[in-house]
């Protein structure tokens, strides 16, 4: 008992320092407060789900972070040989497009002519300091400054490990249109960027970014940056359908499983490629992550021709170990038929070629099988039955 109260002590200690960082953000005034008044998807006080949310005990979900998980939640320091500099860069695509991912959820989306970069991430905490937070595995695979040029920018939401302060800092000289869901552009003004280079979008809502159609797609999860979550889902979360007219990308953002998969499938797919998010999930929190499993069914739900796993193998922000989330997608895809490409943190994707042979650059270990230690979102059994059903394949 005692160790449990002195964990609950000291996680409160560390988050609140943690969320009083230098500048979190702002909130949203004005025009821009009543507009997101005026969205379908904003309730009493702030954005909601269209499922209902349900946790787990926060005391156990913060004494587990805090002292208990799997063992490997991050790899050994020897481990960390498998970054990948991105020098394709360099080389114009010879066909289709390319997807190069630079870990956790930051991506490059080259697409008919366009450039369209994803959450970038370039800190190394995914956090308000530099001293406290989940810290990367390894080194970014190459300097912010030494991107090519860039069509837009897209963010999926506020949290830390997908806005990062300092990078669109960093960006906001390019002088490139920034797509957001309602409300995160109250945080882009705040940190200097130009009001007319902000383009926030509700669900469905679309914009054109030179031949590409970049849609908001429905969502399950949360936002907030501020002390003791004061401003919890004050702007909405976003899933991103990003289509040319030959070729069609999805990236989910985070999300647990939701039936709106099958309808952004009907109405923007089918899709070359899906970027699905797959870790940080747990039992104790599965209405705000997809999880492995969920994630190959979403991918399956919107119509994905070749599925890309993100969100894992780059910050410690859950209980599972870093490499089970790759580990249980490639079970859950062989169970359902899915191609799975898995590039290294640097490298890259080619849309139109021969779907490489996988390649298991991360390191043997072991990992929680979905029977072990399963983490099904709510209210959303139907959509789950065809993995449910093959429990013998999930047992691996």
């Amino acid at each position: 008992m005692w160790l449990t109260a002195l964990g609950v002590v000291v996680a409160c200690i560390l988050f609140v320092f943690w969320s009083a960082g230098d500048n979190p953000g702002a909130k949203a005034a004005g025009e821009r407060l009543e507009r997101m008044k005026a969205s379908p998807q904003w309730g009493q006080k702030g954005f909601d789900n269209q499922l209902k949310r349900v946790d787990g005990s926060w005391l156990t979900m913060t004494t587990e972070f805090f002292f208990g998980g799997q063992p490997n939640r991050a790899p050994k320091p020897e481990e960390v040989t498998f970054v990948e500099v991105p020098t394709h860069l360099n080389a114009p695509i010879e066909q289709g497009g390319r997807v190069t991912w630079f870990g956790h959820s930051t991506l490059l989306v080259e697409l008919e002519g366009a450039r369209v970069l994803i959450d970038p991430i370039w800190a190394d905490r995914a956090s308000p300091f530099s001293w406290a937070g989940p810290k990367r595995y390894y080194d970014h695979t190459m300097a912010i400054e030494d991107l090519p040029e860039l069509d837009a920018v897209i963010i999926s939401h506020d949290h830390y490990d997908h806005l990062d302060r300092d990078a669109v800092r960093r960006l906001m000289p390019r002088g490139v249109t920034w797509l957001c869901p309602l409300g995160v552009g109250a945080h882009l003004e705040s940190w200097g960027v130009a009001t007319e280079h902000i383009v926030e979008l509700d669900w469905w809502q679309d914009h054109q970014i030179g031949p590409l159609k970049v849609t908001a797609t429905p969502s399950r999860h949360f936002s907030g940056r501020a002390l003791l979550f004061t401003d919890q889902n004050a702007t909405l979360w976003a899933g991103w359908a990003i289509a040319g007219a030959h070729q069609r990308v999805f990236y989910s953002g985070d999300t647990a499983l939701h039936p709106e998969f099958k309808d952004i499938g009907e109405r923007l797919g089918p899709f070359d490629l899906t970027i699905m998010e797959t870790g940080a999930y747990d039992a104790l929190w599965a209405d705000v992550h997809l999880g492995p499993e969920q994630a190959v069914l979403a991918h399956q739900l919107v119509g994905g021709a070749l599925m890309m796993p993100v969100h894992w193998g780059t910050y410690d922000l859950a209980l599972h170990g870093w490499i089970e989330p790759i580990e249980r997608v490639l079970v859950a895809a062989e169970a359902l038929g899915v191609k799975v490409v898995v590039p290294k943190p640097g490298g890259a994707v080619v849309l139109g070629e021969e779907v490489p042979e996988l390649s298991r650059w991360w390191p043997e270990g072991p990992w929680r099988s979905a029977a072990e230690a399963p983490a099904w979102s709510t209210s959303v059994e139907t959509l789950q039955a065809p993995l449910r059903a093959s429990g013998s394949a999930l047992n691996e």
